[in-house]
């Protein structure tokens, strides 16, 4: 018998998990399935522009050998250039790690940090590869609320009262998913103030920071801290709608006199995986340097907008079922409401949901809430497609019971 690490027997990745393993299997089956389930634009017709594509086709033939373990230099540089012009000071290119996508650079920074039983504060609901590989590196992911009726903004108090001892890293996801909230200003000072206070290191997922809506004004953390070491991480995946070329990248700033140990072991861990994807390294420069810009979707009229709008309202119409408008980022988030829908297993719900109507969306749990009454909806499908999708959910709401 070949058992598996024991490492492995309390990380969970619902997202891609037994719901989709059932998917697959009616797919099999013959079935077809209206996939609203994963934040990936290239199969609902959002693709990169042909500036960047051809910068990747006209680089192919210096693609071939392995590149500096950190990545090129030119897409470095355009990263560091990037975020100097977001107000983070100090920042170059040997500042920049490139990664396979930001998950290969999450798991990296954290194998660098944690020793068994330390601790990383962690949003709830997350993205749940953080609370994975916080758990997959022997570390103990530690939750704090994010208060649905205040827009999914993270309770400061409750932040407070979970740092311990143990307590090394604080996460903040921002634009959220998969709630959608932008934080306010003040939200990321008084976050930045408790990790300045118990000498936590920053790590600041804004992968989603130019998908914003209406009024909404994304604040850079690490600008926002010069004086803390801030792990910044952020890719090509969905502003430049490159999801499946997995670039990305990790941006340090902020002090380093005290973290020369740690950020030894980050390049060494960057050397041991010999160098990120490099074809797909060709893609930064001629992105972050280009004249392109996401806004004409996210605009009124823009097709982002119009189905980020068009999708909210049919679901609050749903009896039972309430959804904070999401401000970034390309999901929905809706509650049903307990006292209407008596679910207390929202992953069966959703293999119900899938198997009746054969529509995959993702449970609500599976972003480490601890209550059954949520859903994610991704939103990047026309609108005739998402109208189709919430149907499908009416329909299926209408009676269901546990």
């Amino acid at each position: 018998m070949v058992s598996q690490a024991s490492r492995l027997r309390d990380v969970r990745y619902d997202i891609r998990g037994p719901v989709l393993r059932r998917a697959r299997q009616l797919e099999a089956d013959g079935h077809q399935i209206l996939k609203l389930n994963l934040g990936n634009p290239a199969p609902f017709g959002l693709h990169a522009t042909d500036d960047v594509l051809g910068g990747v086709v006209s680089s192919i033939g210096d693609a071939q050998g392995y590149s500096d373990a950190r990545g090129i230099h030119p897409a470095r540089q355009a990263v560091a250039e990037s975020y100097a012009a977001k107000g983070v000071a100090g920042v170059g290119p040997d500042d920049v790690f490139l990664g396979n996508g930001v998950s290969e650079l999450i798991v990296m920074a954290l194998q660098g940090l944690l020793d068994p039983g330390d601790e990383v504060l962690i949003p709830s609901p997350d993205y749940p590869l953080w609370t994975g590989a916080v758990g997959l590196c022997a570390g103990r992911p530690v939750h704090y609320h994010c208060v649905e009726e205040e827009g999914w903004a993270p309770d400061l108090d409750h932040v407070a009262e979970q740092i311990t001892p143990r307590t090394r890293a604080l996460v903040i996801i921002n634009p959220n998913n998969p709630t959608g909230a932008v934080y306010p200003r003040d939200t990321l000072l008084g976050l930045l103030d408790l990790a300045r206070r118990h000498g936590l290191l920053v790590l600041t997922d804004e992968i989603y920071d130019q998908i914003l809506y209406e009024d909404a004004v994304h604040e850079c953390a690490a600008a926002l801290a010069p004086d803390l070491l801030v792990l910044t991480l952020g890719g090509l995946s969905k502003t430049y709608r490159l999801a499946g070329f997995r670039s990305g990248w990790l941006v340090v700033s902020g002090p380093r006199d005290d973290a020369g140990e740690y950020l030894e072991g980050l390049e060494l861990l960057a050397n041991m995986r010999l160098c990120p994807n490099v074809p797909a390294q060709y893609a930064i420069v001629p992105a972050l340097r280009g004249d392109y810009s996401i806004a004409g979707l996210l605009q009124p009229g823009g097709r982002l907008r119009e189905q980020r709008d068009h999708a909210w309202q049919k679901m609050i119409e749903i009896p039972g079922v309430d959804c904070v408008k999401p401000a970034g980022a390309l999901y929905l988030f809706p509650r049903l409401d307990p006292d209407v829908y008596k679910i207390a297993d929202d992953e069966r719900m959703v293999i119900d949901l899938l198997e009746q109507q054969h529509l995959l969306l993702s449970h609500g749990t599976g972003f480490n809430l601890p209550t059954a009454d949520h859903l994610r909806l991704v939103f990047l499908a026309q609108v005739d497609v998402l109208d189709d999708a919430i149907g499908r959910l009416a329909s299926f709401l209408d009676g269901y019971h546990q």
